[in-house]
């Protein structure tokens, strides 16, 4: 009854009868080699840090990001956080499970939300891609931070962006290998702090990466 009222279409290209057409979601641009080791980057070559990383203290191990952030990613990503379409991170945490393999670690985490985009939401799109990767990879998910404080990231410069997280989270993991889950990767800045205060071998994957093209 409620398609009939408010007919489901693709949000990347308008095709009825679903959220996310199978076209749509088998194009969904993959980061293929050669990456950067380290933030997982496109390069021109196979390096250990690139440019977006050189120079920086980074407390994860690597990241990995399942699609590179393009017009057809920004729509997936801002109707499933913004119009609360929370099929659409079933649908992300597919595309994870089938582009990048399981890690080898003990337990899966998130990014926690602060807590007024979580009441504005209902929920947290973040936990709900980490559990739905988890329960894929076969891997436990538990909430192994909280966060203190840090305002919104969208729409803040690089600099602008580390600042406002780097003492927003607490939590301590030590003695687990630790899969931190997001649903972007813009510089970094988010990632680091969250895997900083787990005190453990954190490694990063998101659902997208924003490259410097995006």
């Amino acid at each position: 009854m409620l398609d009939l009222v408010l007919p489901r279409r693709c949000v990347v290209c308008g095709a009825p009868r679903t959220l996310l057409c199978a076209g749509c979601l088998d194009g969904l641009p993959s980061l293929t080699p050669p990456l950067c080791a380290l933030c997982g980057a496109p390069t021109v070559w196979p390096v250990a840090r690139c440019r977006e990383c050189a120079g920086r203290r980074l407390a994860f191990a690597r990241a990995r990001s399942a699609t590179e952030y393009d017009v057809a990613v920004r729509r997936i990503v801002r109707s499933w956080k913004d119009r609360g379409l929370r099929s659409l991170g079933a649908s992300a945490a597919l595309v994870i499970a089938e582009r990048l393999p399981p890690p080898d670690a003990d337990v899966v985490t998130f990014v926690p939300p602060d807590r007024g985009r979580r009441l504005e939401r209902g929920y947290h799109p973040a936990e709900q891609l980490a559990r739905a990767v988890a329960a894929a990879w076969g891997l436990p998910c538990e909430s192994l931070l909280t966060r203190a404080g840090g305002a919104r990231q969208r729409g803040l410069s690089r600099s602008e962006r580390r600042r406002n997280v780097a003492h927003a989270f607490s939590g301590d993991a030590r003695g687990c290998r630790v899969v931190l889950v997001d649903d972007v990767y813009t510089t970094g800045a988010t990632a680091h702090a969250a895997a900083k205060a787990l005190r453990t071998e954190v490694e990063v994957v998101t659902f997208t990466r924003a490259t410097r093209s995006s």
